[in-house]
């Protein structure tokens, strides 16, 4: 039992390595990738591949993102020299993404629109007993007005825009990180930043590719 833990404790140190080599510099972020067991995710056949810097699939047409790529857009949450408070994540996907974030948040919901891996999401997050999080089934492009304002919004799908409700959900100060799509093949990743009630200053980033943002549930 004790080899095991190890085994898989270097697996994580390793993980985060490779998070550092792609460029993520925040040293919490990356703690964080260390923490979380990624294999404890997906389902065991993927279990070789866990600790890879790779998007694997989850079922339902949909994946587990990159590491590289989580943990640059919670980097790109993070202010200098303050903590992230409240956060809303848009796609729960298999919940990975959540227990990361659930390390650097003072509190997070996140919204999945398929049923089922909503389901999944609650029982692969139940062992670890995260007291910050909230899962929520529902469209995520609504987002969530009952808990807003948010200090930071991430999308773990790409639409042609980003959804006016929310924007208008984030807190002025708050920053809005989310894959945005040129056209049928190209992405780029935007992050919003809430300058005033009227104001919003976006800057864009990285090339990514990530499954496509959609409304209503299934």
């Amino acid at each position: 039992m004790k080899a095991n833990t190890e085994r898989l404790a270097g697996y994580r140190q390793a993980l985060a390595a490779k998070v550092l080599a792609s460029g993520v510099k925040h040293p919490k972020t990356l703690e964080a990738i260390a923490t979380v067991p990624r294999h404890a995710f997906m389902d065991a056949g993927m279990h070789p591949q866990a600790y890879e810097d790779t998007a694997l699939p989850i079922g339902h047409s949909q994946t587990i993102s990159k590491p590289s790529v989580v943990a640059r857009m919670i980097e790109l949450l993070h202010k200098p020299r303050s903590r992230l408070g409240k956060v809303l994540e848009i796609g729960t996907g298999c919940g990975y993404q959540a227990a990361v974030l659930s390390l650097l948040a003072e509190e997070v919901y996140s919204i999945e629109r398929i049923r089922a891996l909503h389901d999944m999401a609650r029982a692969k997050l139940r062992p670890f007993r995260i007291n910050n999080l909230r899962l929520i089934y529902g469209d995520g492009i609504l987002g969530l007005p009952q808990a807003a304002p948010f200090d930071g919004i991430i999308l773990a799908a790409a639409g042609l825009g980003i959804p006016d409700a929310l924007l208008d959900q984030l807190a002025i100060g708050g920053r809005l990180v989310a894959p945005v799509a040129r056209n049928e093949k190209e992405q780029q990743l935007i992050m919003v930043e809430r300058m005033s009630s009227q104001r919003y200053q976006r800057t864009v980033l990285d090339e990514v590719f990530f499954v496509p943002l959609q409304s209503g549930v299934v």
